[in-house]
């Protein structure tokens, strides 16, 4: 243990001596862990932003869509089977399913006066704004007679209304959709873009009666796709699995046959974008780590340096007593010493820009603490792989040698 505390003092008297090329070795561990603790941080903010808004979005949620299938070796196109009676047979017969919405929708130019502007127009029952978790801020929504009665009301994002009527009062005001007028009764709740990249308040909602009737004008009960909420995030693959058997015995599609529909589960579209998230910030972090296998190579470079340097004192040591180990001690601990002090500093200088990324993002952002232990125990394992060729160097020099040296 003495042995250990004379080879640091030694390592830190040494560190004094040479400030200005201490000061450089720090600066490239410094940079490399700076580099890796922002890129860790950032990909953490990045990955709770996201999740944080599919969880907006409904995570229970479930998405049916049609598909095209095969018959008799022809591919044959059967979009219009999905309908308002599948949803209100899953409903009926889904013990894991709370709520359904049918839904469709087109890209319409839409009319307020003088304005005029395109956005997308849905077709939904009420059920789709709470399996989205969409709500109305300003006015209301529309009854279940509005529904029954194809009632020519709408609900508008934030987006749409101010692109119609500026600052101005929208709910009560009529809008034009193709040549029919429809009120506007309430304003949707300010929801920002979804991790997709979609303006979640460019969009116009009504009842879906009056899609079909006056928008884009359909078959009965004809939907474009189905939208559901299992009975809790836990009972999701459960309500899959009773929706794929009740539509598959509704279709009459055999078990062994491709079905006419296709389901998707908000739980899948995260697992997606965790997966690209966390391909994304191992790249990043391998490509910061560079500037970590830069800093090793400076510290090797240096510490060759010193050795060269100190050769004539290196003689000494061992000519009144000091082994090879304890010359190889002296060296490695001065390596470790010097990339430490660079892996606290870079941790700090890390630190102090995830707050300024922070603030300028509007983003939480954290450092688990685990990376912190992960950090500095990289920056002395720095010290310890590139530091040992030069200290093993120096273990072996000859006394007599090292002694002539000038």
């Amino acid at each position: 243990m003495n042995g250990l505390l004379a080879a640091v003092r030694l390592a830190l008297r040494a560190i004094v001596r040479s400030k200005l090329r201490a000061a450089l070795t720090v600066l490239g561990i410094l940079i490399g862990v700076a580099a890796v603790v922002v890129v860790v941080a950032l990909g953490t903010g990045v990955r709770n932003q996201i999740l944080g808004e599919l969880s907006g979005l409904g995570a229970n949620s479930i998405y049916i869509f049609p598909q095209s299938t095969q018959a008799s070796g022809l591919k044959r196109r059967d979009s219009a089977r999905l309908s308002e009676a599948d949803g209100a047979a899953i409903l009926e017969e889904s013990i894991s399913v709370a709520e359904l919405s049918p839904f469709s929708s087109t890209s319409m130019q839409i009319v307020a006066g003088e304005a005029n502007v395109a956005t997308q127009v849905m077709g939904v029952t009420r059920s789709y704004f709470s399996i989205l978790s969409y709500t109305v801020d300003e006015g209301e929504g529309w009854t279940e007679a509005d529904e029954q009665l194809k009632t020519k009301v709408c609900v508008i994002g934030e987006t749409v209304r101010e692109n119609l009527f500026g600052a101005g009062e929208a709910v009560g005001q009529y809008i034009r959709i193709g040549k029919h007028p429809f009120r506007v009764i309430g304003v949707l709740t300010k929801k920002g873009q979804s991790p997709f990249g979609e303006d979640q308040d460019d969009r116009l909602l009504m009842p879906i009666g009056s899609f079909r009737s006056r928008v884009v004008p359909s078959a009965p009960g004809k939907v474009q796709m189905l939208i559901a909420a299992a009975t809790s995030e836990l009972t999701v693959d459960r309500a899959v699995a009773q929706i794929e058997g009740i539509l598959r015995q509704r279709h009459e599609i055999a078990p062994e046959d491709e079905p006419d529909f296709v389901i998707r589960t908000q739980a899948e579209f995260r697992a997606s974008q965790e997966q690209i998230l966390g391909t994304l910030t191992m790249l990043l972090s391998s490509i910061a780590a560079v500037s970590l296998l830069v800093g090793g190579i400076g510290v090797m470079n240096i510490m060759l340096v010193s050795v060269t340097e100190r050769t004539r004192e290196i003689g000494i040591r061992m000519a009144i007593g000091a082994s090879e180990d304890d010359i190889l001690v002296q060296f490695l601990v001065e390596a470790i010493t010097l990339s430490v002090i660079g892996g606290v500093m870079g941790l700090g200088v890390g630190l102090g820009l995830i707050q300024i990324l922070a603030g300028a993002l509007g983003w939480s952002m954290t450092l688990p603490p685990s990376a912190i232990v992960v950090a500095v125990g990289t920056s002395a394992a720095i010290g310890i792989v590139f530091g040992f060729f030069p200290a093993r160097r120096a273990a072996r020099l000859d006394p007599i040698q090292a002694l002539r040296h000038e």
